[in-house]
């Protein structure tokens, strides 16, 4: 989901668009462990190093990352942590500073902050290699389309990053869990070609039973099932409690794939 600035100034989420705000972390879910290596915690930060905010982000080859276009928006620079856990003490690990690899952010040449879920892409490419199992994967153009109204109700994700893992509206955000801990939960298909999402984006359960998104999910996976395929990054939420549904920006259509290709597929396998 949109990002939690991590300047205490920028805490709350800001209501935008659609009536949603950016996304942040996994709820209701589990630490992933060694289950996504691909899957890492990025800082954006500015040109002399001030950290701005967290999001998280998928290797989609040893030094192409893929994130949200408003994690990578308005940012110079960018380092990135591939540990599955950095509690008990992340600036142990060099959190918010430094990371295990560093990167130049790139950001969807469509993408508008004031309508950030129409083109939320962002990518980052990596200073150095850096080498894990498995590599997230590309989806091909218009994958999605496939879910037909049968197919919709079986459908499910496998939504991993390192946001909170629990959220409460401001009064009580001190009951707020936001661990350095990357998460997974796999939340179902509720929306897709829909009037609410139009042809960009997926509305995804988050509730107890299956689990969801939150502040500092941003930018992080959806896989589709439990493939390497990223259906789409993490993208927005309806409130600030990360409850209901969460939004999920599409990465299958023409203009996404054409820019990555084009940018970055020197890179890619």
């Amino acid at each position: 989901m949109r990002h939690k600035a991590l300047v205490a100034a920028a805490a709350a989420l800001l209501l935008i668009g659609l009536g949603s705000a950016p996304a942040q972390a996994i709820t209701d879910g589990v630490p992933d462990g060694d289950g996504h290596p691909n899957v890492g915690l990025m800082v954006a930060q500015t040109e002399d190093g001030t950290p701005l905010w967290r999001c998280s982000g998928t290797l989609i080859s040893p030094t192409v990352y893929i994130t949200a276009g408003h994690c990578t928006f308005g940012a110079e620079h960018v380092e990135i942590w591939f540990q599955s856990d950095l509690e008990p003490t992340p600036a142990a690990l060099g959190y918010p500073f430094t990371g295990q690899v560093s990167g130049t952010p790139y950001t969807h040449p469509q993408y508008d902050d004031a309508a950030f879920y129409l083109y939320d892409l962002g990518i980052v490419v990596l200073d150095e290699p850096v080498v894990v199992a498995e590599y997230g994967e590309l989806p091909a153009l218009n994958q999605l389309d496939g879910y037909t109204k049968q197919a919709k109700k079986n459908a499910w994700f496998t939504a991993v990053g390192y946001g909170l893992q629990k959220s409460f509206p401001d009064a009580a955000s001190w009951k707020d869990q936001a661990y350095k801990t990357r998460m997974v939960s796999t939340p179902k298909l509720n929306q897709i070609n829909t009037g609410f999402t139009g042809d960009a984006s997926l509305l995804l359960s988050n509730n107890a039973h299956t689990g969801g998104t939150c502040s500092g999910d941003s930018g992080g996976p959806n896989f589709i099932g439990d493939t390497n395929v990223i259906a789409g990054v993490t993208s927005f939420g309806l409130n600030s409690a990360c409850a209901g549904t969460g939004g999920v920006y599409r990465v299958d259509r023409a203009d996404d794939l054409d820019w990555i290709y084009a940018e970055f597929g020197d890179l890619l396998p």
